[in-house]
C-alpha cells in the first residue's frame, strides 16, 4: 500500500427536497384542506476515524464527494425521504484544514470518532405547514435549503509514542529495524527513507510502545528544503524524540563535527515550531562500531557540550550491531511515562503519588 499523508478533496452535501403543494381530494369530503408534505433532508458528508488505516491513499484518485439531495414532499402529508450520508474513512491522526490551510476544522485522533464536515440542507415546507385560521388554503411551498460545499485538506500526522530524528543517513531506519519487526528500506546513501515508518517496540510481555521513523532533516528543512519538512508533523504527537547523530559519516554531509550535526537538527526543530524543540530528547551517538574508543569518547564530549547535558546523557549505540539499543528503549519508556498495567502517573492523586514525577 502506498503512503500518502496529504490530500485535497471537494465535498458537497445534498440539497433539501422541495415541499409539495397539494389538497385533499376525496369523495364526500367537501372542503379538503392542504396536505402537501415537506421535503427530505439532503445527505451529510461525515468523516469517520477508523483503525487499521495509516494512509490517505484512498483520496489520491477520488477527490470529489457529493451527497444526494433529499426527495420532494408529496400529497397526503407525505414527507420526502432524506438522502443517505456519505461517510469518508480516515486513519487516526488525520487533521482537517480549510482550503487555505490556516485553520484546523477537526482533529481525528480516536477510532470511532465522527465529524460532520458538511451538513445536508433541510427540506422545504409543503403548503400544509402554512395552514392557519386566516389562510386555510395556502398555495405556498418552498424548495429545500441548499447543502454546503467546500474544499478541505486532509493531513495525516501519525500517532506514535516516540520518534526518530536526525540528519539523512544517520541510521534511523537501521535503528527502527533493530528495535522492532518493521523492515524499512536501508541503504548507504542519504534520503533512503522517503516515507515515515512505524514499528512496535516490545520491551517485554507487558511493555510496548510505537516508534516512528521519518526522512532525514537538512538545513532549511522547515522552509521546504529536502523532504523532511513535510514529515516533521508525524512526530508532533510523540511524547519523546530519539536524536541520532552519525559519528562515522559526517564528511558525506559536509559537516565538521558531531556538534554541528546536532545543531542543524535542533535549529530546524525550533524553526518548525509545534513544540518539537520542547519534547523530551534522548541523544545518541550512532555507528560507534565504526569508531575507535578515542574517537567515540571525543565525539561524545562534543555532543554533550553542544547539547548542554551531562556526558552520561549521550548514549553510545550502534543500530547495525545492536549495541546500546536496549538502553535507548528503557529511557524512552521512562520518558513516555506510561505503564500498561497502571494508570498514568499524572492521574494518580497527589497524596498517593509518592512525590513529583520526572520524565527522564
Amino acid at each position: 500500500m502506498r503512503f500518502l499523508d496529504e490530500a485535497k478533496i471537494f465535498i458537497k452535501s445534498g440539497n433539501g427536497g422541495g415541499g409539495a403543494i397539494s389538497f385533499r381530494r376525496e369523495k364526500f369530503v367537501e372542503f379538503g384542506g392542504p396536505d402537501g408534505g415537506d421535503g427530505g433532508r439532503g445527505g451529510d458528508i461525515i468523516l469517520r476515524c477508523v483503525p487499521n488505516l495509516n494512509t490517505l491513499i484512498d483520496f489520491r484518485y477520488t477527490q470529489h464527494f457529493r451527497a444526494a439531495s433529499g426527495k420532494g414532499g408529496a400529497g397526503r402529508q407525505r414527507t420526502g425521504p432524506s438522502a443517505d450520508p456519505i461517510i469518508l474513512q480516515v486513519p487516526p491522526g488525520t487533521e482537517v484544514l480549510d482550503e487555505d490551510k490556516r485553520f484546523v476544522l477537526a482533529d481525528m485522533t480516536e477510532p470511532g470518532q465522527e465529524v460532520v464536515l458538511a451538513k445536508g440542507g433541510d427540506g422545504g415546507f409543503g403548503n400544509l405547514y402554512y395552514k392557519s385560521s386566516v389562510t386555510q388554503s395556502p398555495r405556498k411551498a418552498i424548495p429545500g435549503w441548499p447543502g454546503e460545499e467546500r474544499w478541505v485538506w486532509l493531513r495525516l500526522k501519525l500517532i506514535a509514542d516516540a520518534g526518530l530524528i536526525g540528519l539523512p543517513n544517520a541510521g534511523k531506519s537501521t535503528f527502527l529495524a533493530a528495535s522492532s519487526a518493521a523492515r524499512p528500506k536501508i541503504a548507504d546513501y542519504p534520503f533512503t527513507t522517503l516515507v515515515p515508518n512505524l514499528g512496535v517496540v516490545r520491551l517485554d510481555n507487558e511493555r510496548e510502545f510505537v516508534l516512528a521513523d521519518i526522512p532525514g532533516l537538512i538545513e532549511g528543512a522547515h522552509e521546504g528544503a529536502g523532504i523532511g519538512d513535510r514529515f516533521l508533523g508525524h512526530v508532533e504527537r510523540c511524547q519523546a524524540l530519539v536524536h541520532l547523530v552519525d559519528g562515522a559519516g559526517l564528511g558525506d554531509l559536509g559537516l565538521e563535527d558531531v556538534a554541528a550535526a546536532y545543531k542543524v537538527v535542533r535549529e530546524e526543530l525550533i524553526a518548525y515550531g509545534g513544540d518539537l524543540a520542547d519534547k523530551t530528547e534522548i541523544l545518541a551517538l550512532n555507528k560507534t562500531d565504526a569508531l575507535d574508543d578515542e574517537t567515540a569518547a571525543r565525539q561524545r564530549e562534543e555532543l554533550a557540550e553542544a547539547a548542554g547535558c551531562a556526558l552520561d546523557d549521550v548514549l553510545l549505540i550502534s543500530g547495525a550491531a545492536g549495541t546500546g539499543v536496549r538502553e535507548v528503549h528503557e529511557r524512552l519508556w521512562k520518558a513516555i511515562g506510561r505503564d500498561r498495567n497502571a494508570p498514568l502517573v499524572d492521574d494518580v492523586p497527589e497524596e498517593d503519588s509518592g512525590g513529583t514525577w520526572s520524565p527522564v
